[in-house]
């Protein structure tokens, strides 16, 4: 019997750790970068959420993944987007936006940098709803770092040796192709025409789809052809005041489809209103105080918690895995840091 602590063991966990994650990667087939706030990255569902929700927002987050396993996975990410409303424009307004990504996963360092321009245009149905539909474009790269690749041509039979030889036959380390996609939204927001209700009075929907690498690129370090898999998304978030209370529910959803993978993920925030905003001084300054957890099917439970106060947020997020990796991982996936900048202030209706 082998000891539980003992080196050979150490050494397969690990082994089948790291092996376990090499073959999630590959089965994603470069599946994209995503985040488990993701209502906090909303250029990264849908192009056409530029100025669907606030007159102008910026976030920026980071994500660190897979310590437990091997070198971390991380994630870092930003994004700006705008309304351009003239005083007189009553039946709809256009929006841009841009956002930016850098992913460097696993002990090989597979980096990834990627910048998209979005361009949307939002008809304004009534005093409450709104449609829009926008298209993104943009520019990646995919680089191999200097780390060490290591596969299972390497195991000798008894532990893994480094001078054996890897197997394969990169063609290439870098990769530079073109991106785009396409996507639509509705929004509903009853704090538009603030008239004749009360505080706490809120109810504010989202809901959107969006294809992504329409064109296809191609994306292979072997020059064999394979090509990056379209991705399918429908999206949705909410908020839902209790009247006479200072609590809401802020439930949301995602879905992607992307070759043959997919993922299913859904929750919800509490969120409760510390303090209003005054209308009439500005001197005092609404913040709130929202907590939740999101389930990804198959794969882990995130637990979050967002800090807002007038125009800022910050937001924290923890997976814990619950996939067959949880016995590499010991449950364990992964951090996330989002801050948020919002004008209006989101508390001032």
């Amino acid at each position: 019997m082998i000891k539980k602590h003992s080196s050979f063991n150490i050494i397969f966990t690990r082994s089948l750790g790291l092996s376990a994650v090499i073959c999630f990667v590959t089965s994603l087939s470069a599946q994209d970068t995503h985040f488990s706030q993701f209502y906090m990255s909303p250029l990264t569902q849908n192009p056409a959420m530029a100025g669907a929700v606030y007159e102008m927002e910026a976030y920026a987050n980071v994500r660190n993944q897979w310590q437990s396993v091997a070198s971390p996975y991380r994630t870092v990410a930003a994004s700006y987007d705008m309304r351009f409303i003239k005083k007189k424009q009553k039946k709809g307004f256009w929006a841009a936006g841009v956002n930016l990504f850098n992913d460097k996963a696993g002990d090989v360092t597979i980096a990834t940098t990627q910048v998209n321009l979005s361009v949307a245009y939002h008809v304004r149905l009534n005093d409450f709803n709104t449609l829009g539909a926008g298209v993104q474009a943009g520019f990646a790269q995919s680089a191999l770092g200097s780390g060490t690749i290591r596969t299972g041509n390497q195991y000798n039979g008894l532990n893994y040796d480094p001078n054996l030889s890897t197997g394969e036959m990169l063609t290439n380390t870098t990769m530079t192709y073109p991106d785009a996609g396409a996507g639509l939204v509705w929004t509903y927001n009853n704090t538009t025409k603030a008239i004749m209700v009360s505080d706490n009075h809120d109810l504010k929907f989202s809901f959107g789809t969006s294809v992504m690498h329409v064109n296809q690129p191609a994306y292979s370090f072997y020059n064999d052809g394979e090509k990056l898999y379209m991705k399918y998304v429908i999206h949705g978030n909410g908020l839902i005041s209790i009247p006479s209370s200072s609590l809401a529910v802020v439930p949301g959803f995602l879905y992607y489809r992307q070759g043959p993978e997919q993922e299913i993920y859904a929750g919800t925030l509490i969120r409760y209103k510390l303090k209003q905003d005054s209308k009439y001084t500005g001197r005092k300054k609404g913040a709130a105080i929202s907590a939740g957890a999101f389930y990804r099917a198959g794969d882990g439970i995130a637990a979050a918690t967002l800090l807002e106060y007038s125009n800022y947020a910050i937001g924290l997020s923890y997976d814990v895995n619950t996939s067959q990796l949880h016995t590499a991982s010991s449950f364990r996936g992964g951090m996330e840091i989002t801050l948020r900048f919002v004008n209006p202030n989101p508390f001032f209706n």
